[in-house]
């Protein structure tokens, strides 16, 4: 569930323009509703905005009230619709709003909307910066639904219009987000440094930049721009969201949750700035708090997101029936175009989930098949909201779990480099002796569990993925072992080969082993190969002389 797990931090501060009006009082009003959107507080918005209309019914209040709730983490299109059709019964030809209603059907997924936008600014003979801001705002709102290129176009003639007067800061980080969404960094940060000279709050600015960052794997720098953004504003909400995000990526959970109650401090009680705080401490593997989040909000919230959510809480307790149920009524609640590939592979893992308690072979054949065939769909959107086929051999095997790390065998040596790990999760000298402590121990599932960590830390280093198949392999979980080996074979580099000429003779060997009842094609493949890293080597041996009779 992309919304849910990847970390990309989506709308960290999409920010609006300023307006100039005479009534300084009522422009200052604007400007608290525009820093309140930018800073997550949207509950605090909403109510200026609604203030502002109850002293001026005017089409562009009417507006900006409609943008918040198109700003906020998960759109409300249906509000952002009634207060963008109020604004155009009091002023048909509003520009403004005419581009919010084009910006819903965009962020529903109807690409129509990007030429309707076009048209609109044209119509306008593109006189006013404002109205070009907006339409661009709007062509780089949504993640998967979006025109940068067109988006830029309008930017650089708002900043122009601008010029007479005074270029807001968020026309530049706009035109900053804009090139993100094209994947060209370089520029990106060039219209985030313009915005920071002009920013009247950095932090905005330095939070953005942190995760621009962070999209480029670029760590240090990223955790640099975040703590310059707490260092200008330790106030701002967002740049502890985007520290959570960095501690989340590092696996240090409990600074994760530091950050998330922080941010939680920071913002405000509006329901759906909590369902992201729901989601982040989801992310973070912190179910309890993320159910707590969910639970307290749940009935204050229309969106059916908050079945999505439940579903995955639910399925990672391993509560199928219940997981079952709340994604169901997702994806008959929600607009086609929200359900995604990867709400497909999860009902694939809560079927298959069920099937492995049915008694009935022809009922659990016909599961499996479905899971199967929904996992698929997933896996060809190149969708990793989850790793599907570990997943899958998870909940045939049993996976690993930190309660059962817990009450697996322990020692003194173990106890100490958990303490070591906990006060540095990027210690990866003392993961590598915990993760061997375990397996001395013969505690496979704390063996798996800290493997992973050091895969995640260092996702290139092929050892870990062997010793974390060989642990499944201990554990008995052979289709978990099968895939761990699979991913130590295709991350051993080239010129590595010969120095783990044994380690990747038995991998061949060991998928071979497993492979041989199911996919002989492949078991006779594997095991040839395991005989040319050693030919001398007996299982393999007698195995190949076994299925090539």
């Amino acid at each position: 569930m992309k919304d849910i797990m990847n970390m990309n931090v989506k709308k960290i501060a999409l920010g609006a323009a300023v307006v100039f009006f005479t009534n300084l009082g009522f422009a200052q009003t604007l400007q608290d509703g525009i820093n309140s959107i930018d800073s997550d507080k949207f509950a605090q918005a909403k109510t200026n905005f609604t203030e502002m209309i109850a002293k001026a019914p005017t089409a562009e209040n009417y507006f900006y009230l409609g943008n918040t709730f198109l700003n906020q983490g998960e759109p409300d299109f249906a509000k952002a619709s009634e207060s963008f059709n109020k604004g155009l019964a009091i002023d048909s030809k509003s520009y403004l709003n005419k581009i919010g209603l084009a910006a819903v059907k965009l962020g529903k997924g109807d690409k129509n909307a990007i030429a309707e936008i076009q048209k609109i600014v044209t119509d306008s003979r593109e006189k006013d910066a404002e109205v070009l801001f907006r339409a661009a705002e709007a062509l780089t709102l949504f993640e998967k639904n979006n025109s940068p290129d067109l988006a830029i176009q309008f930017l650089n003639k708002a900043i122009e219009r601008a010029q007479k007067k005074e270029v807001p800061a968020n026309y530049y980080y706009t035109l900053g987000d804009a090139y993100r969404l094209k994947k060209i960094p370089g520029d990106a940060m060039t219209a985030y440094d313009k915005a920071l000279p002009i920013a009247k709050n950095k932090a905005s600015v330095y939070t953005r930049m942190g995760t621009l960052w962070m999209a480029a794997q670029q760590w240090k720098l990223a955790k640099e721009s975040i703590d310059k953004a707490i260092g200008v504003d330790a106030t701002y909400a967002p740049a502890y969201k985007a520290l959570a995000a960095y501690n989340i990526k590092y696996q240090e959970n409990a600074k994760a949750t530091q950050d998330l109650i922080n941010y939680t401090k920071y913002a405000d009680e509006d329901p759906y700035t909590q369902l992201e705080i729901a989601k982040l401490y989801f992310t973070n593997e912190d179910y309890a708090n993320s159910k707590m989040v969910l639970d307290k909000i749940f009935d204050k919230i229309d969106d059916p997101i908050k079945f999505k959510l439940r579903a995955y809480q639910a399925y990672s307790q391993g509560n199928y029936a219940e997981a079952k149920q709340n994604l169901d009524s997702f994806i008959s609640q929600a607009e086609k175009s929200r359900v995604q590939p990867a709400d497909q592979g999860l009902q694939g893992l809560i079927i298959a989930g069920l099937a492995k308690d049915e008694k009935d072979a022809a009922k659990k054949t016909a599961l499996m098949t479905e899971a199967q065939q929904k996992i698929a769909i997933a896996k060809g959107a190149k969708d990793e909201t989850l790793k599907w086929d570990m997943e899958l051999a998870k909940i045939a095997g049993g996976g690993a779990s930190q309660a059962s790390a817990e009450s697996g065998p322990t020692n003194p040596t173990i106890e100490g480099l958990k303490q070591k790990v906990a006060a540095n999760a990027q210690d990866t000298d003392s993961l590598f002796k915990l993760a061997t402590a375990y397996q001395d121990a013969k505690n496979w599932n704390g063996a798996i569990l800290t493997w992973q960590k050091m895969s995640a830390l260092l996702p290139d280093w092929a050892p870990a993925y062997y010793s974390e198949g060989y642990s499944y392999q201990q554990s008995g979980n052979n289709d978990a072992a099968k895939l761990a080996y699979e991913k130590f074979i295709s991350t051993v580099k080239p010129a590595d080969t010969e120095a783990n000429k044994q380690t990747l003779a038995y991998a061949y060997f060991a998928v071979a082993y497993m492979e041989k009842d199911k996919d002989v094609t492949k078991a006779k493949d594997y095991v040839a190969k395991s005989l040319q890293l050693d030919p001398a080597y007996q299982d393999a041996v007698k195995l190949n002389a076994e299925i090539n009779k």
